[in-house]
């Protein structure tokens, strides 16, 4: 038992590690943003700025989406789950885990081949940055990972508890309505 607590804690800290990171990241785009403002201002010129930004932005979406997802943030058709029984809720939310598990999986394996064929052949940006592709495309593997680990962690929840983990935060729920 102790095991798993300490398991939780450690998935917990993932989550919530990567989403400073992409909270980070787009802390990281307004500075390149602001740069290459004072840049312009001074007749200097920032190459890539641009194409930082671009991969920046990459990074904080994958980074975010597995805090996203335990924050209750993602669209989900909760009008279906609360208008069935809640036994048939628990099928129609196991199966979209396990159809969003499946995915994020498949997601995962090609992103990774990805990576790998754009290192094996030192691929570079087209940009005036020169940058090797594989780091910013690590980036986004390494969020993929986290949000396949996050869409398994909810899928088992849901098989062995009935119910997924997600934390529905009644102040952003207000805002839509």
């Amino acid at each position: 038992m102790a095991f798993l607590r300490g398991l939780r804690r450690g998935l917990d800290f993932v989550y919530l590690a990567a989403g400073v990171a992409a909270a980070l990241c787009l802390i990281g785009i307004l500075c390149l943003i602001v740069l290459q403002m004072l840049a312009r201002w001074t007749g200097e010129v920032f190459p890539g700025a641009p194409d930082y930004a671009g991969y920046t932005m990459a990074a904080a979406s994958f980074l975010a989406f597995a805090n996203a997802l335990n924050h209750g943030s993602h669209i989900r058709v909760s009008l279906l789950l609360n208008a069935v029984p809640e036994n048939v809720g628990r099928w129609i939310d196991a199966w979209c885990f396990a159809i969003g598990t499946a995915i994020a999986w498949y997601f995962v394996y090609y992103c990774g081949r990805f990576v790998y064929w754009s290192w094996k052949f030192n691929d570079i940006s087209q940009g005036q940055d020169r940058t090797p592709l594989w780091i910013p495309q690590m980036a986004v593997l390494v969020g993929g990972i986290i949000l396949a680990i996050a869409l398994t962690d909810h899928l088992i929840s849901v098989v062995a508890n009935g119910k997924n983990r997600i934390r529905q935060d009644l102040v952003d729920q207000s805002q839509g309505e």
